[in-house]
């Protein structure tokens, strides 16, 4: 039976706002769920920049976090940075992708410091961002108490190619980075680089091998590295100085 104009617009007028009413309300349920998984994801790749979390049930990486992890908020000059009402920056609020786009001196730059038994720091935790082959790339990216040598990296991508770029997020290619020195022997700041090919004979310290039909990801993850090495470098070095002055 043919119904009037004004039966069909009632009817998907009552249909649209039970149906929005509904997706609202499942949203409003689920957001508190969503926030607690995104919190446990960066907290379980914070912590896999230094340790094996293979193991750990998510209530075990919360604690974890809680009793090794501290952070703090960072400008440019690498000093602390405070909002406008003198309270903190959560280092794990930020959101890097989003701080990605501002211009770099007006970034937030959180820094996440790992101690194992809560006297002293042992590593030093930095999180990127940047772009891969097809869209972005992020890692965590862990250096000894000395900020110079790399103790591991957490890396992920959002749509690199299986099998090629996307290597970049499996222990092969982030076990590359272990012992690996972001500074040379004249104190300069030179990053680690991956070449362009795999099974490269004589690698320095500063080079890992590279990921076959992937040199654009590897570009990628090398201009990540440099660019965040050098806006954390104001940290890097005072906590450097720290260290030599402690040490005479």
């Amino acid at each position: 039976m043919q119904q009037s104009n004004t039966y069909i617009i009632i009817f998907t007028l009552i249909m649209t706002i039970f149906f929005g009413t509904l997706l609202s309300f499942t949203r409003m349920k689920l957001a508190p769920i969503q926030k607690v998984q995104v919190e446990i994801d960066t907290k379980k790749k914070i912590l896999g920049a230094v340790m094996d979390i293979s193991s750990l049930n998510p209530e075990e990486i919360l604690e974890t976090y809680e009793n090794k992890m501290s952070s703090k908020v960072l400008d440019i000059k690498g000093n602390e940075f405070y909002q406008e009402d003198g309270s903190i920056y959560i280092a794990e609020e930020v959101n890097i992708s989003k701080n990605y786009k501002i211009n770099k001196d007006e970034r937030l730059y959180p820094v996440f410091m790992y101690s194992d038994d809560g006297s002293s720091i042992d590593f030093y935790i930095f999180p990127m961002f940047g772009n891969g082959l097809w869209d972005w790339i992020s890692g965590f990216v862990a250096l000894d108490k000395d900020l110079n040598q790399i103790v591991g990296v957490a890396f992920d991508h959002k749509a690199e190619t299986p099998g090629l770029g996307a290597r970049i997020s499996s222990n092969e290619i982030q076990d590359r980075y272990k012992g690996k020195k972001i500074f040379n022997e004249l104190g300069n700041l030179v990053s680690i680089k991956m070449l362009k090919k795999e099974n490269n004979e004589m690698l320095t310290l500063h080079e890992v091998d590279g990921m076959s039909g992937a040199t654009i990801t590897a570009n990628g993850l090398n201009d990540m590295l440099k660019n965040y090495l050098d806006c954390y470098l104001p940290f890097i070095k005072k906590n450097q100085n720290q260290i030599l002055l402690s040490n005479r």
